[in-house]
């Protein structure tokens, strides 16, 4: 059976169809802590600071305008009158075309953060809605306003007003958290109100694929539909975590979930409350994994740090002087252990602060420091658009296979821009062919892509490839660092040099 992730919706319907949660616990002291007894006097202490909440929007009929009967069908009678006497036709005087439209509701958890009423939830319990509601545990419900939400954690920040002062919960330290520690989880499961569920953290810092900055906690804690946004507690009662979603065949609970991390979700609340919206650095690359190949290529003892691909023009890195094929081992004193890291370490450090950080290029480590700038929606390194340019003089064809890598390649020309769809100034060396039984293919590189550098040099013709090649044979190398145009964007290879056998 397939398994798979149910990711944070995006629109309410009659159901909730999305499940979202983890579960996780976080040790407090440098020892482990036995089995509690009971949960009981934790539980009892933290349940009103849960609360349930409730949205709804106007969502358009699955039975609208696009549903119709052929022609002539017996069943198109019976359809109209059974839609007008439940009121949906009625004063339609134009037929059936009007979109009918009904109000969706859905459920999720959320949790108390201020005596004053601020409530943490997750975005996708909340994104799309035009009303929300919020359930105190004495059942007293109350309109909630949304303060702020960020997409890119799936967090959000609501507000309600109460005439009293409103139990709540502190923050506690997710870092702390350690593989095998108790945890707690309170929610909304399936609308049925305050629900505890305990369990261990199962495994740190996954990465499901759901946004940039993924560090989740995993719980095997009972979570099910309806309790996204609810809190994860440590042993101490605090809040370690959000929980967001589950892996699951079937939408219940099979024993992994996941939770966002207090350390990621406390200073994105906190900067809502602040600003309305999340600040986060910016740094002005694209980077992508060191993999071994590529490590052998540039010369790194292992795999590790993040490779710049590509570098905003006008971007803090571009004026440090950052490049292209640099790999950022250190940010702001931190190592950069891996590629997924590098995000969050840039997004959590301060606006405006001069950063250290440490290179890795032509095979040495280097030293720049970088102005971190603010990071806007719209900002990314392919958000510009070259200038337009003289078209260069036409190059001749001369196809030729490079039997070290198992691809075939050519000068560009019209032929081949046209054949590749390329644009009318695409320079460098396309890839005609790639032999199925190579490193190559199995790396991903496909017909199309341009070859743009090999082994930190710029290459603009099928000469300067072969003997950037020929030169890395000689020295003895296993591999050929290659900077990569690919449909989704420039991308670096360390492409073996010899071919699998077939």
């Amino acid at each position: 059976m397939r398994k798979a992730f149910y990711n944070p919706a995006r629109k309410l319907s009659a159901a909730l169809v999305i499940v979202l949660f983890g579960v996780t616990s976080i040790a407090q002291s440098a020892y482990a802590r036995s089995a509690p007894d009971s949960f009981a006097d934790m539980a009892e202490r933290l349940l009103p600071a849960v609360v349930n909440i409730s949205t709804s929007q106007l969502v358009a009929d699955r039975q609208g305008p696009d549903f119709q009967f052929p022609p002539g069908s017996p069943f198109e009678d019976l359809f109209r009158d059974f839609m007008e006497r439940n009121g949906q036709n009625k004063g339609d005087n134009q037929g059936q075309n009007a979109p009918k439209k009904h109000r969706a509701t859905a459920l999720g958890s959320g949790f108390i953060i201020s005596a004053d009423g601020y409530i943490v939830t997750n975005n996708h319990v909340i994104d799309g809605a035009d009303e929300i509601s919020v359930t105190l545990h004495d059942n007293e419900t109350l309109p909630a306003k949304l303060i702020g939400r960020d997409p890119k954690t799936d967090v959000a920040l609501l507000k309600v007003d109460a005439k009293k002062d409103l139990p709540f919960v502190k923050w506690g330290d997710s870092d702390k958290a350690r593989i095998g520690d108790w945890a707690m989880a309170i929610g909304n499961p399936f609308g049925l109100g305050g629900t505890v569920t305990a369990g261990i953290i199962s495994a740190r810092n996954r990465d499901i694929n759901q946004g940039p900055y993924d560090d989740f906690i995993q719980t095997d804690a009972a979570i099910n539909r309806g309790n996204s946004g609810g809190p994860l507690f440590d042993m101490d009662g605090d809040v370690i975590g959000i929980n967001s979603a589950i892996y699951s065949p079937s939408g219940g609970s099979v024993g992994i979930g996941f939770a966002i991390p207090s350390a990621i979700a406390e200073s994105v609340v906190d900067q809502i409350k602040e600003y309305g919206r999340p600040r986060r650095g910016w740094l002005g690359v694209h980077i992508q994994t060191v993999t071994d190949d590529i490590a052998d290529s540039v010369g790194l003892d292992k795999a590790s740090g993040a490779m710049v691909a590509d570098v905003t023009k006008d971007g803090p890195a571009e004026k440090a002087g950052i490049k292209q094929g640099d790999v950022i081992l250190k940010f702001d004193g931190k190592d950069v252990d891996s590629m997924r890291r590098l995000p969050r370490i840039v997004a959590e450090t301060k606006i405006g602060k001069s950063i250290d950080v440490e290179l890795w290029r032509d095979g040495a480590k280097k030293d720049i420091t970088v102005d971190l700038g603010e990071l806007k929606e719209d900002t990314s390194a392919d958000n510009t658009t070259k200038d337009a340019q003289e078209q260069a003089p036409e190059k001749t064809s001369s196809e030729a296979t490079i039997d070290a890598l198992g691809l075939k390649v050519a000068n560009v020309d019209d032929e081949l821009r046209q054949r590749f769809n390329l644009t009318a100034d695409t320079e460098g060396v396309v890839v005609t062919d790639v032999d199925t039984a190579s490193f190559s293919a199995e790396k991903g590189v496909r017909p199309g892509d341009i070859i743009l550098e090999a082994s930190h040099q710029s290459v603009g013709t099928v000469e300067e490839v072969q003997k950037a090649v020929k030169s890395a044979q000689d020295d003895g190398k296993r591999t050929i660092l290659m900077l990569i145009e690919t449909s989704a964007g420039p991308r670096y290879f360390g492409l073996t040099l010899d071919k699998k056998d077939k």
